[in-house]
């Protein structure tokens, strides 16, 4: 994830009021994401092989974590604001976003029970950068850049929604911060658990590390494979995962996109989304009859 620079114009100016076409819009958007992630798939077995997440993030807080993620991403909207660069809520790409996001929320809450009660949220800033992400507790962004750049398909968004929301589900940030803080501390096992406090205070003092995470190999395939099958059960070609991946190796000259700065680029990784191409390809099928 990266911080916001070189915005460009797309307007809304203020909070528009609680009786407005807009409010009324984006109030609609989180009704509706928060009716379907309560009703979602939680009997549904994964089809993906990624393991469990890292034991090591329960000793950061999460909802600390969250309620700092919160606070980062209403700055992160209200400095897009500032320079007319945050999309209103009748934006066509933001509908289109929104739309997507209300397919793939619903199959969220196997992935991590929490995220049932996230208030989620997706916002869309004119930006020439080729990025998105999705912080703790459901707060994602799409840059206009990643959008108009590389021409995505529906699918292909949808593939970076999921792949961003697995961050968050598989609580990427949480155990970073965990692995980082107790590395600096110089803590052992019993050492770590008896400072879960100082843990804690770090997690509610992030600031813009949340938009600079890198994050490992590993991270970057769970959230590759969780993020496919998300969007299969959504409806979404998971072909498409992997030209999203070419898309972004051929945009990879001149410096790369700034998604490639948190989120390396491969073959390796297009490898490994074909080969697992056949185990959600069922979903997507159902999901398209249904």
């Amino acid at each position: 994830m990266c911080f916001i620079c070189d915005f460009k114009t797309s307007a809304v100016d203020a909070t528009p009021p609680s009786d407005s076409p807009r409010w009324q819009a984006r109030r609609a958007f989180l009704l509706a994401a928060g009716a379907t992630a309560a009703v979602g798939t939680t009997g549904a077995l994964a089809q993906v092989d990624v393991g469990s997440a890292s034991g090591l993030r329960k000793l950061v807080p999460a909802e600390t974590l969250e309620n700092s993620a919160q606070q980062q991403y209403t700055q992160v909207l209200a400095e897009a604001r500032a320079k007319g660069a945050l999309a209103p809520d009748d934006h066509p790409q933001l509908q289109r976003l929104r739309a997507i996001a209300n397919k793939l929320i619903p199959h969220c809450t196997p992935w991590n029970p929490r995220s049932r009660d996230w208030r989620w949220q997706v916002n869309l800033i004119g930006s020439k950068q080729i990025n998105a992400w999705c912080m703790p507790g459901g707060k994602i962004a799409f840059y206009t850049g990643i959008l108009d750049q590389l021409k995505l398909t529906d699918d292909e968004a949808a593939m970076i929604m999921g792949h961003e929301m697995a961050h968050a589900l598989r609580e990427h940030a949480r155990a970073r911060l965990a692995k980082s803080q107790a590395t600096s501390f110089g803590l052992s096992i019993a050492s770590q658990l008896l400072g879960l406090g100082a843990l804690g205070d770090a997690a509610a003092n992030l600031g813009t590390q949340l938009l600079t995470l890198k994050y490992s190999r590993d991270d970057e395939t769970e959230s590759d494979l969780v993020g496919l099958e998300i969007a299969a059960r959504g409806g979404y070609k998971p072909e498409a995962s992997v030209s999203l991946w070419q898309k972004m190796q051929s945009a990879s000259g001149n410096g790369g996109p700034s998604f490639l700065s948190t989120h390396p680029s491969g073959s390796n990784r297009i490898e490994e989304l074909q080969a697992n191409l056949p185990k959600v390809q069922h979903l997507y099928e159902q999901a398209r009859k249904s």
